[in-house]
């Protein structure tokens, strides 16, 4: 079997995996396990950066960052589900104040070092680029109304959501492999293509439509213009977002952020996309569609 086949059925089979999960939390309807799953994906996406940054000879403040993700994504979900005004917001931007404070202070404790500056900055990074972007997913799911007897709604909006974020990027993977001739951002990711950019965008529309049709009592919210601009709009972010991880892995000079999933590479490379549609999908329906408002 040739490399390039191998690595796309490790990448299919751990896809195939990974949405059962998914699927399991947002049908079962149990709002805990569903924020389980979210929370298990920031936390172990974060401890990978740190730990590239780390091999990379970067030291930052692992266990405050991680403690500090802990906190930001709990409290979150607790201030979302609890259906106060900017209940999240209010209570994210406190920990992130808190945060700042925490790092100065085990900067002072631990000394002066190479480079305290980055340190810091790299650590309060991660902090907002991994957890509180991915914690989108949490206010997604209570930003919906609920039903009659209290239960939420906003799983099966996230559902669309990580539906048209894959397929973004497998059109990018499939079509960028078969017909990629022209180089993208060659100088952030060299495999990147046109070619591959089109299949991203031509798959994200068509999963916008396709999960419409399957679930369209389920997404009230929706009309025919939010799914062509949502559909275009989230596969340009799901571009975005995996050249945003790419930028990463290559400051810390390492291909990918682990080697956990078969095909794929670790759980940062999992959610590198959804890191940056998430918060486009929230806003879209906050502020556009006047959803929760």
């Amino acid at each position: 079997m040739s490399p390039g086949r191998l690595t796309f059925l490790s990448r299919l089979a751990s896809t195939v995996v990974l949405w059962g999960l998914l699927l399991a939390t947002v049908f079962g309807g149990w709002d805990e396990g569903f924020f389980a799953l979210i929370a298990a994906l920031a936390l172990r996406a974060l401890w990978e950066y740190y730990r590239m940054l780390e091999a990379d000879g970067i030291r930052v403040f692992t266990l405050t960052g991680m403690l500090g993700a802990v906190v930001l994504l709990v409290g979150g979900f607790l201030a979302a589900r609890s259906g106060l005004p900017g209940g999240a917001a209010d209570f994210e931007w406190i920990v992130v104040v808190l945060f700042l404070f925490a790092i100065f202070t085990r900067q002072m404790f631990r000394g002066v070092g190479e480079d305290p500056l980055r340190a810091m900055a790299y650590t309060v990074f991660g902090l907002l680029y991994i957890p509180w972007l991915f914690g989108f997913l949490t206010k997604i799911i209570y930003l919906a109304p609920r039903l009659p007897d209290g239960a939420a709604t906003g799983q099966f909006y996230v559902l669309y959501l990580v539906a048209v974020t894959k397929f973004s990027d497998m059109g990018a993977y499939l079509v960028g492999s078969l017909f990629g001739r022209h180089a993208f951002v060659p100088h952030i990711s060299p495999k990147k293509t046109w070619e591959g950019f089109a299949g991203a965008l031509f798959w994200s529309l068509f999963a916008s439509f396709w999960m419409y049709a399957l679930l369209r009592e389920r997404l009230p919210a929706f009309r025919f213009d939010d799914l062509v601009v949502l559909g275009l709009g989230l596969g340009f972010a799901a571009v975005v977002g995996d050249l945003a991880e790419s930028v990463v892995k290559r400051g810390a000079h390492t291909k990918d952020s682990s080697h956990v999933l078969p095909g794929i590479g670790g759980t940062l490379d999992l959610i590198d996309s959804l890191l940056f549609t998430a918060p486009l999908l929230y806003f879209y329906m906050r502020f556009v569609l006047g959803v929760g408002v």
